[in-house]
Parts: C-alpha cells; structure tokens; sequence
C-alpha cells in the first residue's frame, strides 16, 4: 500500500466537515445521473445536513456546486502531477502511484470529467474547458522532452492517449465490469492495472522498463 493510500485510510476515519460531505454527495451523483439528473435536495439526503438552507450557506445554487466539485477534483488531480519530468522510471511510478490513489479513492471525478463532457450543455462544457487548459497544459510542459522521442505533432495526440488510459479505465468501470465480469475498481483489479500503467507509461516515454517488466510477471 503507497503512503498515498494509507494517509487516505486515516483521513476516512476524521469527520467530514460540511462543505466536504457536500462536495462528495455532488461528486457522486453528478456522475451517475448528471446535472440536469440531480436536485439540490437528493444532495442534502446524502449528506448530515438538517436542511437545504444548510447547503446554500455553503453553496448559491447548483451550478455553483457543481462547479466547485469539479474545481476540486482537477485541483486535487493537478497536485499529483509533476511539473517537470525527469525522465526516471521512479518518476512515473511515483505520479502513476499518486493518480491511481486519487482515482481509486475518487473514482466518480473521472466519471463526472467525461459526462460533463459529452452531456453537460455548453455552459457547464465551456466551464470545464477553461478548468483543463491549466491541466494540459502542466501535462504538456511535463511532455516537452518527450519531442526527442515523439514527432511535435504527435505529442497532443500522446497526451490524450494518456489520459484516456488513466482515466477510462476509471470513468468505464460499469462498463468494464460488465464486459470483463469482475469489479475494475477492487483492490486486487486496481493493483493490476496500476502495474500496467506503469509499464505502459514507461514503454511510452522510451524509458528502461525491465523493472516493470519484472512487476507485472
């Protein structure tokens, strides 16, 4: 288990403030129904609030909550990638490490990411739009050896070949789990695609993977 993993065991059993059991409901269900799917009073039954006033101290309307749980997700995802690579297999096993962690944990962000996307309406898609660009960017610059490996063009195209491999796998996890018949997101499933990725990555960036080799035997 990372250190990663074992902080997020210890912060489970800290009480949840009000805000944050709030965003957790709205991170939840604005994944599985979406946003026209989900009223402000199902996010109050899911959480320990008395009432809807209770939320709107916090938040102005639904939108606004809806954003915001966006807003942290990406924060949170952002915090997890390095802003320079380094080119080491250490490097990629320590953000592949952080991400999967986050993702495990948080696995509706990556859900919520795709539905806003395809079935969003355009403000909440524009609105989403803006939040990625300081994310693809970080990504980018962190890709920017990589064009001795990868022709110019074809680095825009690796970095959404990437975040498809991270975070599909999280964001089709029914899906999967219906065509593979077993549960992507348990532990064992979660370990073994964290060893994949790993080796993915590494073979991806041209880096010396026998050790990854070695994991996944």
């Amino acid at each position: 288990m990372t250190v990663q993993a074992q902080a997020a065991i210890a912060d489970a059993d800290e009480p949840r403030s009000s805000r944050d059991q709030i965003l957790d409901a709205g991170e939840r269900l604005f994944a599985e129904r979406g946003y026209a799917g989900v009223s402000m009073r199902d996010i109050v039954a899911d959480t320990d609030l008395r009432n809807q006033a209770s939320l709107y101290h916090h938040f102005r309307n639904k939108r606004d909550l809806y954003e915001a749980v966006l807003n942290r997700g990406l924060a949170q995802i952002a915090s997890r990638l390095a802003e320079r690579r380094s080119g080491t297999l250490e490097e990629v096993d320590t953000n592949v490490d952080r991400l999967v962690d986050y993702l495990a944990e948080h696995p509706h962000i990556a859900q919520l990411i795709q539905r806003t996307a395809l079935d969003g309406g355009r403000q909440l898609q524009r609105a989403l739009n803006v939040m990625l660009r300081p994310l693809y960017s970080q990504g980018r610059r962190a890709m920017a050896s990589l064009e001795r490996i990868w022709e110019p063009e074809e680095v825009p195209h690796l970095a959404a070949g990437l975040y498809l491999l991270i975070f599909g796998y999280f964001a089709n996890a029914q899906l999967l789990k219906t065509v593979v018949g077993e549960d992507p997101l348990g532990p064992e499933a979660v370990e073994r695609q964290r060893r994949f990725l790993k080796a993915a990555i590494a073979r991806l960036f041209s880096i010396d993977a026998s050790p990854a080799k070695e994991r996944l035997t």
